[in-house]
């Protein structure tokens, strides 16, 4: 996808104005949600640079630097940027984290990752999703696709399709696209229970789930079907299982397609 073409897409004046207001809002509370620093952007343009936001779920494991490596190794011609915004919050946080508006307007960015919208572990409670929606805003206002990362299900918990439907709720409000990880981790926990997808806390991935997430969104991001990536020699997963974490995440894209919800950004 953002590889191959680059992104015109028209700015809008309500979305402007939400960045406007969420840096004023960020420059009175400088040290609301605790953003614990400034994250570092590029040093040089790239063919595609991608920022992230989130918590754990995307730092552990380094899911933002196993895309960057996916992506390499796809197009090794062509080069790829990530940055990762700091500290460990949720959506609603950062639109008073002064470090990450910042990193957001720093540059130009080809897409931004949006992981951590609260959802209810019990399920008995409704949070908000218009700050959610806000961040799509906001990165199509900046000229940037914008990906929603749904988390994966925590260990023996049937929460997928809930996880799964809060996410694309937010896409059908404003238009992105979605990588199906949470489906992606059933579909590989049913077809191969030897592979561990979650560390020892049941809830954060293990390397095999942060690659299985990293191959669903680089697929996204750059327009390749999972089966094409390449293994990657320094990955803390063998190779076997690299090819049939492959296999799964091609499976979970054919069902579920990562640009249903924002088709205008399918290659």
């Amino acid at each position: 996808m953002l590889l191959h073409r680059a992104l015109r897409t028209p700015r809008r004046a309500a979305a402007l104005l939400a960045v406007t207001l969420a840096m004023a809002l960020a420059a009175l509370l400088p040290g609301c949600g605790g953003g614990g620093g400034a994250a570092t952007p590029p040093a040089a343009p790239a063919d595609l640079s991608v920022a992230f936001f989130g918590n754990s779920h995307t730092q552990w494991h380094d899911v933002p630097g196993l895309v960057r490596q996916l992506l390499q190794a796809a197009e090794p011609s062509r080069s790829v940027a990530t940055a990762t915004a700091p500290g460990l919050l949720f959506l609603d946080e950062r639109l008073a984290d002064a470090a990450s508006l910042a990193l957001l307007q720093g540059q130009p960015w080809q897409a931004t990752v949006l992981q951590a919208q609260r959802y209810s572990l019990s399920g008995q409670v409704e949070y908000s999703t218009a700050e959610a929606q806000a961040w799509v805003r906001m990165t199509r206002a900046a000229g940037g696709v914008p990906v929603l990362f749904a988390e994966w299900p925590r260990r023996g918990i049937d929460e997928s399709a809930r996880i799964f439907t809060l996410y694309t709720s937010i896409a059908r409000a404003e238009p992105a696209c979605v990588p199906p990880s949470p489906p992606a981790c059933d579909l590989a926990a049913a077809q191969h229970p030897a592979i561990v997808l979650h560390a020892a806390d049941g809830n954060h991935a293990s390397p095999a789930g942060a690659l299985l997430a990293a191959l669903l969104l680089a697929s996204t991001l750059g327009g390749h079907a999972p089966t094409d990536f390449p293994n990657l020699a320094a990955a803390p997963v063998d190779g076997a299982t690299q090819a049939v974490l492959r296999d799964v995440a091609a499976q979970a894209a054919r069902q579920v397609s990562p640009w249903a919800w924002c088709p205008a950004d399918q290659p």
